[in-house]
């Protein structure tokens, strides 16, 4: 592209998995959202549960200085706790939804209009249809309370049988459950990671196209599909990373596909849509390094799309 990509979208960092030491909600929380405020490669941050609220306090003035926009991940605070919205359990389900309204809480009190969270565990076929049931419900409960507190909820899609194992993953079936929820709730939308594209066995612009009416946010990252190589799963290591599936070339035809959905528009727009760049370090890996080798290879991502 000859313009910047700041013209076309809000490249956002995903900053708990860039620092996983913060995804419990604690340690150098501060610190972190410092280092990413003080740079402007980045247009957006998104976060997620901070347990401390004195710590919630310093990173919303942090955010205001450094007018740096802000979205809740709160993938975190269901996989950690291993809570599942569309268990058969309906005591697991009211936990669950308990904790998204506790993070819809954080995230208006950190100015936040968007909260980011993912589906429980894939049943099976024998019992999918009521699990897309029971998650409907929860997150009707979730979406409405969303509303009344200014937060918009966007479901994102995982993979089905490699690691997360999560119901709401295949492209079609997502739009489906989307297109449900949006009945009620009209700013309800889907999250597409190109991290987790290999691990669904989907196809970047056929599953593009899919949720292409749904799509409100996207990530960009990278996973290793080989059983017993290290960062197996949906583990978001570095773009490049051995045996990892995704590197500059892939990151390329991503972006070209958000083009040909019209995610992203060629002309320069006001209303720019997120894109947010997951990695995570992997083992002897510093997260520093790891976040400038990741800045060069989107930089020339982009010169190329």
């Amino acid at each position: 592209m000859n313009t910047q990509w700041s013209a076309h979208l809000t490249l956002s960092l995903v900053h708990f998995m860039a620092y996983p030491e913060t995804m419990k909600g604690e340690g150098p929380v501060v610190e972190t959202v410092q280092k990413v405020a003080e740079s402007d490669f980045f247009g957006g941050i998104e976060i997620s549960w901070i347990k401390d609220p004195a710590v919630r306090k310093q990173v919303k003035a942090l955010l205001d200085v450094a007018r740096l926009p802000a979205a809740f991940g709160a993938q975190p605070t269901l996989l950690m706790q291993k809570l599942d919205l569309n268990s058969p359990d309906a005591a697991m389900r009211t936990r669950a939804v308990a904790q998204l309204k506790a993070d819809i809480d954080q995230a208006a009190e950190l100015g936040i209009a968007r909260l980011a969270t993912l589906s429980g565990s894939d049943p099976g076929d024998g019992m999918r249809k009521d699990a897309v049931r029971w998650l409907a419900d929860s997150m009707h409960q979730v979406c409405a309370y969303g509303k009344q507190h200014g937060v918009g909820i966007t479901m994102e899609t995982f993979d089905r049988t490699v690691d997360k194992k999560a119901l709401i993953g295949p492209a079609d079936e997502s739009a489906a459950f989307s297109a449900l929820m949006r009945k009620d709730f009209p700013d309800f939308g889907l999250m597409y990671d190109l991290s987790h594209q290999p691990l669904l066995n989907e196809e970047i612009l056929p599953a593009l196209t899919a949720v292409k009416d749904h799509l409100v946010h996207a990530h960009v990252g990278n996973c290793v599909k080989v059983v017993g190589r290290p960062a197996y799963g949906d583990q978001h290591p570095r773009f490049g990373f051995p045996g990892g599936e995704n590197n500059v070339e892939q990151l390329i035809e991503f972006l070209r596909g958000l083009f040909a959905i019209g995610y992203l528009k060629r002309e320069p727009n006001v209303a720019k849509p997120w894109v947010g760049i997951e990695v995570k370090p992997q083992p002897g890996e510093s997260s520093d390094v790891m976040l400038a080798g990741t800045r060069r290879v989107w930089t020339e991502a982009w010169a190329r799309v």
